[in-house]
This record gives C-alpha cells, sequence and structure tokens, in this order.
C-alpha cells in the first residue's frame, strides 16, 4: 500500500491534516494506494514556495528555461515503461495504449512548449514617422492547473508545460481518482534537481482543495479540464474574481460517414473514434451518422469489428478495452445504457457489464456497445456520457447529417469521412466544431488550437493560443522625438 504524497517547495510531504483517501485499481476493484486529503495548508504552503521561485524563474534566460524543461522531458522518456504500467493500473486503461499515447505524449509536450518559448514572440505596429507600438508577453504569477483522469499525464503535462515556459511557477492538482503517474513526475523533478518552488503539485478532491485553489486570490490564471458541470461552478467562482480562465469541457462528438468514403480505411479509423481508451476521451466520436446507401453494410461491418475487440486485463499487451476508471463511472454507463433502452434504442452488440475471471473478478469492465434507433433529441444522444458507448443513425443529405451534428449543446470536435473534397471543405465551414478532421481521427498536431465550442469550453489551449494564454500582454508606445 503506497502512501502518495504532496509535491511542495521541491519536497514530497504528507498532507497537513494526515488525512488520505483511498486509492482503487479499476481492473481489479481494490484499493491499492491511498492520496493526500489536501486542505488550505497544504495549498498556503505551495502558495508561498510559487511566490518565493517566481523572481528567479521568471527572469531566467529563456534558453535555461527551456533546458530545464528539456531534461525533465528526458526524465520522463527514459521512464516511459514505468509510467505507462503505472497509467494502465491507475486509470485501468490498456498498456499498450498508455505506452504509445500517455507517456509518449507527456514527453512531447514538455519538449515541444521547452521549444516553443524560445521561438514565442510579440507584435509591433508602427504609426508611421510619430511613434512604434510593441507587446510586451510577462507571465501572470502563480498559475494554477487542474486536470482530469481520463488522460491524466498525458493533460496533466499539456497544461503544466506551456505555463511552466511561459515563466510562471505553478500549482498543479490533478485527479484524486487518477494520481499517481503525477506523483511519479514529483519524485522525476526530485530526482533531476528542478527548481524548487516553480512546480508545485496538490492531491485531493474537488470540492475541497480543488475549490480551495479556485478561491485563492493568489492565483490569477486557472486552465482546467473536466465536466461542463463543473467547469460552469468554476466559472461562476473565479469570473468575478477576475481570474483568467481557460476551460476545456465536454463533447459528444458526431461523426459524418459518407457513401463515398475509403469504405475499409473510415471503419477502421470509426470503430477507434468511438472505442479508444474505453471510449473516455473527450474526442471520442459517439454519435455516427452514416448515409443511407451503405448503412446497412456499414452497420454490419462495424458491429462485427467491435463485437472481435479484446476486452480484458489492462496489463496483458493484446488488450485492446480495459476497465472504466472506477465504480461509479461504471455504474454511469450502465445507467445510460438503461435508459437507451427506454428511449428505444435497439442494442445491436454489449450492453452489459463484462465478468472478468482471475485478479480482474470484480473490476469495472463494460462490453463496448453499439445503439441505433434513437432519435437526436433523446438524452442518451445529447448527454456526455464518457464510456464504451456509441449510437449509430442513417442520413439522407448533407444539410440533414449537418443538422445532425450540429443539433447539441456540444461543440468539441467532429470527423468528416468522404473524398468529395467541396463537400469536406462546405461542411468543415458550417459544423460548429473546434475541432474538424477530415478523413482522419486524433491526428494532432501541437502547434494548432484546441477546444470547444458552445458548452464545450472557453478559449483554446496548444501552441500559441497557450503560451498567450499563460501571459499578459502588455502594449508600448513610443513617440518619436522631433
Amino acid at each position: 500500500m503506497e502512501m502518495l504524497q504532496n509535491y511542495i517547495n521541491g519536497e514530497l510531504l504528507p498532507p497537513a491534516s494526515g488525512a488520505y483517501l483511498d486509492n482503487p485499481e479499476p481492473a481489479t476493484g481494490k484499493v491499492y494506494s491511498s492520496i493526500p486529503d489536501s486542505d488550505q495548508r497544504d495549498l498556503d504552503a505551495a502558495i508561498k514556495a510559487a511566490q518565493k521561485a517566481l523572481p528567479q524563474w521568471r527572469d531566467m534566460p529563456l534558453e535555461e528555461r527551456a533546458q530545464w524543461l528539456l531534461k525533465l522531458a528526458d526524465a520522463v522518456a527514459e521512464a516511459s515503461e514505468t509510467l505507462a504500467r503505472a497509467e494502465a493500473i491507475d486509470n485501468g486503461k490498456p498498456i499498450a495504449f498508455a505506452r504509445t499515447v500517455d507517456s509518449y505524449r507527456a514527453a512531447a509536450n514538455l519538449r515541444f512548449f521547452a521549444n516553443a518559448c524560445t521561438q514565442f514572440s510579440s507584435e509591433s505596429h508602427s504609426m508611421g514617422n510619430e511613434a512604434i507600438n510593441y507587446t510586451l508577453r510577462d507571465p501572470i504569477g502563480v498559475v494554477a492547473t487542474i486536470s482530469p483522469w481520463n488522460l491524466p499525464l498525458y493533460l496533466f503535462t499539456w497544461k503544466i508545460a506551456p505555463a511552466l515556459a511561459a515563466g510562471n511557477t505553478v500549482i498543479a492538482k490533478p485527479s484524486e481518482i487518477t494520481p499517481m503517474t503525477a506523483y511519479l513526475f514529483a519524485k522525476l523533478c526530485q530526482e533531476i534537481e528542478f527548481p524548487a518552488g516553480v512546480i508545485n503539485i496538490l492531491h485531493g478532491r474537488g470540492p475541497s482543495i480543488g475549490q480551495a485553489i479556485v478561491e485563492h486570490p493568489a492565483i490569477k490564471a486557472i486552465s482546467f479540464t473536466g465536466g461542463t458541470a463543473t467547469g460552469k461552478h468554476l466559472a461562476a467562482t473565479a469570473a468575478p474574481m477576475f481570474k483568467k480562465l481557460s476551460l476545456e469541457l465536454g463533447g459528444k462528438n458526431p461523426t459524418l460517414v459518407f457513401a463515398d468514403c475509403d469504405f475499409e480505411t473510415t471503419l477502421d479509423n470509426v470503430v477507434r473514434a468511438a472505442f479508444a481508451n474505453q471510449g473516455q476521451i473527450c474526442l471520442c466520436g459517439s454519435r455516427i451518422y452514416i448515409e443511407r446507401p451503405i448503412y446497412d453494410r456499414f452497420k454490419k461491418a462495424f458491429v462485427e469489428r467491435v463485437k472481435a475487440m479484446q476486452l480484458g486485463d489492462p496489463l496483458e499487451e493484446s488488450t485492446q478495452l480495459g476497465a472504466l476508471v472506477s465504480k461509479a463511472h461504471m455504474e454511469k454507463v450502465l445507467g445510460y445504457i438503461d435508459l437507451a433502452k427506454q428511449e428505444g434504442g435497439n442494442i445491436l452488440c454489449g450492453g452489459n457489464r463484462h465478468q472478468l475471471s482471475g485478479r480482474c473478478a470484480d473490476g469495472y469492465f463494460v462490453e463496448p456497445t453499439v445503439i441505433e434507433n434513437l432519435p437526436l433529441n433523446c438524452r442518451t444522444n445529447q448527454e456526455e456520457i464518457f464510456g464504451p458507448i456509441c449510437t449509430l443513425q442513417p442520413f439522407d443529405t448533407d444539410a440533414e447529417a449537418l443538422s445532425f451534428a450540429n443539433g447539441t449543446e456540444y461543440g468539441l470536435a467532429t470527423s468528416v469521412w468522404s473524398q468529395n473534397i467541396n463537400r469536406c471543405h462546405q461542411l468543415a465551414k458550417q459544423l460548429d466544431f473546434g475541432i474538424v478532421w477530415i478523413n482522419t481521427w486524433l491526428m494532432r498536431d501541437l502547434r494548432t488550437p484546441f477546444g470547444g465550442m458552445k458548452a464545450s469550453g472557453v478559449g483554446r489551449e496548444g501552441g500559441l493560443e497557450a503560451l498567450r494564454f499563460f501571459t499578459e500582454p502588455k502594449n508600448v508606445c513610443i513617440k518619436y522625438s522631433i
């Protein structure tokens, strides 16, 4: 039973209260570690450390700051296999997925922003022979990052990397459901003797330490990824305090499959888009709309592929689908399957809790589930489920496909599968989503803006957008002497 600790001012410390929370392994249902139940005292200590470290980190030459982040990226890359295994145990995802996505991207995030901060430039505006304006972009100061449980280390580094690269010091709160890789990350910071106080990691529950972080007056900006309801609460707290906010929230993403698509390539990718990480990615395509001429053929092939997916122990290399992250989340997902039946849905495959033998007999496994015969306005098609569930529905025209796709309160991501490039361009313009993939899914360039429209969030992350968020612009106007 490992007792995790907070990371404050370069030290691993127990919570001030001495209180801990149980941390179960999703694949077994058994508690395997404990995490700090942090409170205001832990936050005050972290704020004090971050404020003390700020002047030196903020004023450090860019190249030196970048070297520290590159050193940290190298440490993460060297520990890649350890981190992947820890992620598979802590989150329930297949270790092969954790290796190729989570631990790989954690190092890539740090390396990208280490280099990006040395290339970050500002603007100048000439006023002819009268004056010149130029823009300074200075770090905000002490900032906070609150990351989710679905891609724990991946999204933890996605937030802290630009914040640190821009010259801020950071109070980071990982999800209390999946804390292990953030704890291991803190150990890596210690191993390379990363400057004390620059990054501080506090574990604990959202309503306690998370709320305290949002309310603290010393924290000037907050980057949050999580559910839309939590994002609304966070905004209601932080907005009256005039804090900068970046909110990456939920999604109910549509996949548009046209009759002229490359059938086999589309099939492979639509299955992956629906069920990657057990459907626990905000970008997963859970509403699949298929042009009627190929609907029956695509549906049959899709269901056959889904039935063939290997559901099993996350630590087995052959596993394609692992456990859901917690018992509560599993029960939520199963509840939506029952709701879909009540709404008239036809379960084409799946629909049940999956029982394994051996060490995973009590794990939180749900069969990949495909449902048809549900209208757009039903709860199953309107609410974010965040699990291995997708719905199928035919469409007849481009206009109908567009109407279906835009027909929810969310606007995070969508994918379009067609070889008609004119159609793709026209739809991309009209689709109300922050990300539109054409004949691909989850292809990411870290330079591009990432985020959603409508209830899917506020602001953008990634590339220059992230560096802009974590800096304050200041215009300087100089009048020429006469």
